[in-house]
């Protein structure tokens, strides 16, 4: 994405979620996002996946214009070559896990694949709970219910945001193993937004936003790194390792 502007609100309740964002994401890469509350890293992950759109600047997926598409284009872009994963599940009550999980590949109108199916939940663990409702699961397996159905249409890239803010530590380092095992087993890329400095040490690269704008980025990181970086970006913090 290049000079990304985003705006909310009109008159004083104007609200300028992001300023002239410029962002990069390599293929086969796993980057978190971090800054403070309000600082607009939600709003950048949904601009870069299309679910909303910029007021100025260019966003492309693989050399596709987001900014440019139809609402219908983009629907079939993301159904085709995105998956998602929220903290709160977003499964089908009604629905079992492998239904879930297959949820995807109907609404894009694939064939459905029984042995695809039958991988996606063996690679998070499940393959002998397909037949559970979400509420028979614990939340850490609704979670990787979730991540299932976000990785069996095989997408370039998993949008993720705050995928481990309701799970216990257990079960969010499980998570963000299967999300860190997607980039170096399978070569798909992971973009995931965070709050948690031990949650982004999982990722290659983290990209720190404040005020909506890029702040500056850590490669390599550690929790430790990541939780001195965020306190330089608080309110009465100084940044004094810029990148």
């Amino acid at each position: 994405m290049t000079g990304v502007h985003k705006t909310y609100g009109r008159g004083d309740n104007r609200v300028r979620a992001l300023d002239g964002v410029d962002a990069a994401f390599a293929a086969g890469t796993f980057t978190a996002i971090m800054g403070p509350s309000g600082s607009g890293k939600s709003t950048l992950l949904q601009c870069a996946a299309g679910l909303d759109r910029v007021d100025a600047g260019r966003v492309l997926l693989d050399g596709a214009p987001l900014h440019e598409l139809s609402e219908r284009a983009l629907t079939g872009l993301r159904r085709a070559h995105m998956g998602f994963v929220f903290q709160s599940f977003n499964l089908v009550p009604a629905l079992t896990a492998r239904q879930n999980v297959e949820l995807p590949l109907r609404l894009a109108g694939r064939p459905l694949d029984p042995a695809a199916i039958d991988l996606a939940l063996a690679r998070v663990g499940l393959a002998e709970r397909g037949g559970h409702r979400p509420a028979e699961l614990s939340g850490g397996q609704q979670q990787r219910v979730a991540i299932a159905r976000a990785l069996v249409t095989r997408p370039k890239v998993v949008f993720a945001d705050e995928p481990t803010g309701a799970l216990d530590s257990r079960t969010a380092r499980d998570v963000l193993a299967l999300l860190r095992e997607v980039v170096e087993q399978h070569r798909q890329t992971v973009i995931m937004v965070t709050h948690d400095p031990s949650a982004a040490s999982y990722a290659q690269r983290v990209l720190f936003l404040a005020d909506g704008a890029v702040t500056g980025e850590l490669t390599g990181p550690t929790a430790e790194t990541v939780a001195l970086r965020m306190a330089a970006l608080e309110p009465g913090g100084s940044w004094t390792d810029q990148c």
